[in-house]
């Protein structure tokens, strides 16, 4: 339906920018939209102009309006919108893109990689995806406990913080890091970032120049592989087995220049699950001191173990201040709080802190505040021993369903900690993955192909693919294998 016939631009703008706001879902169906006096105050026009533009909705029968009330998004205005869309689309030419002369050499060559956020579930599909955690496993009450209390100490004086976070959570950290990962360090080293893939950014800003090799897991975390890559780094592989990085590589892949970085996964490798041998953690730094490499240990979810004994983190080890540890609140609390931290070398702290300065300023005060009540009056460890036990029965219900509907069909790795598994079907050629996710969404299971994670094609013979738990309860687990067990038979 065309907009309003106003040739005043306003109406034009308002009536497009409302009809894009329930396309997209931000106006949901049954959703009052702002008065006419209150849309007119904000955007500077009169409320004539917004009552025509409501009316022109309403006869598109994208609003309901009833004399006396609000204004309404109508049922199922958001399909016709998305409709009408898709019909615009296939009569227009494709959207350009930006001119690649416009462009710095970052943005070409992050313009050039995948980078798709997930698309939310339909309606009763199990999603065996690895990241997200269960919402209702959150502490609400002791978080929002902790963040009134916080909230309430606000000072007077509101100002930017420091860029290295809340003295208050550094300090809290630094006790529950010496507790629980033996890891003694100074608040000075401790930096807070918006999560993980903050921290490996500021690595990479501040580390690298286009070119420098980088040293990386194969297979490995793909979005570490990316950030690295949009900086204009050269990956150099590492191939991993049953325990983790094969450090023997290290020295033939340098062999020509040395490794200006390194990212690794010593704790709980990403995706195959392998715990870095002792032996191998020497190896690996010993190396490092010798080729001047800075080491990046991402401790993402050493929370969860199962039947591993824990070793010895890069850091405590490290004798030549090379090692950058990494850690997050994500796998423990939540995604969507955007609470991660470093443990820097003491002659990188203050660099660190000057480029955090200049990319957010500071991480929002308020949770960092709230957490480090948590973890001081110990509700945190005690959220996280509850985490421990719900996520290794979702585990065992995962590895049971599998021995149950799919037994020597599979083979299983990484079941020793972790919030996810890797599952090989030696019954399928790698080529066969795609064709394998496919048959499960058909039968409304989600599962995550392991190609993508290697970086050469031939990394692997055997389809496989990372199957994450942390989001389901366990009737879904036993479900969603048994459609998975459908959808390989479907494949014989």
């Amino acid at each position: 339906m065309p907009a309003p016939s106003s040739t005043r631009p306003s109406s034009r703008s308002l009536y497009r920018d409302i009809r894009a706001r329930i396309g997209d879902g931000s106006y949901a169906a049954g959703m009052a939209l702002p008065s006419t006096r209150a849309l007119a105050a904000e955007r500077g026009v009169s409320r004539g102009t917004v009552s025509l533009v409501y009316e022109q909705l309403a006869s598109d029968g994208f609003v309901d309006t009833r004399p006396g009330a609000a204004t309404r998004v109508a049922a199922g205005a958001a399909d016709r919108i998305r409709a009408q869309g898709r019909g615009a689309a296939a009569s227009e030419p494709q959207r350009q893109q930006p001119d690649s002369g416009r462009l710095s050499a970052f943005a070409q060559r992050l313009q050039a990689m995948p980078l798709r956020p997930a698309a939310p579930d339909p309606a009763g599909v199990i999603d065996f995806v690895y990241g997200p955690l269960a919402g209702r496993d959150f502490p609400t009450l002791p978080w929002l406990k902790a963040l009134r209390r916080a909230e309430g100490q606000r000072s007077q004086r509101l100002e930017y913080a420091s860029p290295l976070g809340a003295p208050e959570l550094r300090q809290a950290l630094q006790q529950h890091l010496h507790q629980t990962r033996g890891l003694a360090c100074s608040t000075a080293q401790i930096l807070i970032v918006n999560g993980s893939q903050h921290a490996l950014d500021l690595c990479a800003r501040l580390l690298l120049n286009p070119g420098d090799p980088v040293v990386v897991e194969n297979p490995g975390y793909r979005m570490a592989h990316q950030v690295f890559e949009a900086y204009g780094a050269q990956l150099l592989c590492a191939d991993v087995d049953d325990d983790g990085l094969q450090t023997a590589q290290l020295a033939a892949l340098t062999a020509q220049a040395p490794a200006r970085l390194a990212y690794v996964t010593p704790g709980h490798q990403f995706p195959l699950g392998g715990y870095l041998p002792m032996a191998r953690r020497h190896a690996l730094l010993d190396w490092a001191h010798a080729q001047r490499c800075w080491v990046i240990e991402d401790d993402y979810d050493s929370d969860y173990r199962y039947g591993v004994r824990p070793e010895p983190s890069l850091l405590s080890l490290d004798s030549a201040d090379c090692v950058i540890h990494v850690g997050t609140f994500s796998k423990t609390l939540s995604p969507q709080l955007r609470l991660g931290y470093m443990v820097l070398p003491p002659a990188l702290a203050s660099l660190f802190a000057q480029a955090k300065l200049l990319t957010d300023r500071h991480t929002a005060t308020g949770p960092q505040r709230a957490l480090a009540q948590l973890i001081d009056d110990g509700s945190y460890a005690r959220h996280v021993r509850r985490m421990r036990r719900k996520q290794h029965a979702r585990q065992q219900a995962l590895l049971q369903a599998l021995e149950r509907h799919l037994g020597t069909q599979v083979r299983i790795q990484g079941a020793a900690s972790g919030l996810h598994l890797s599952v090989w079907f030696p019954g399928l050629a790698a080529s066969q993955e795609a064709q394998l996710v496919q048959a499960a969404a058909q039968r409304g299971v989600r599962v995550y192909p392991i190609s993508p994670l290697y970086r050469q094609p031939a990394g692997h013979a055997q389809a496989g693919v990372v199957m994450g738990y942390a989001l389901l309860d366990l009737p879904e687990i036993e479900r969603g294998v048994q459609r998975l067990a459908e959808a390989l038979q479907s494949l014989r």
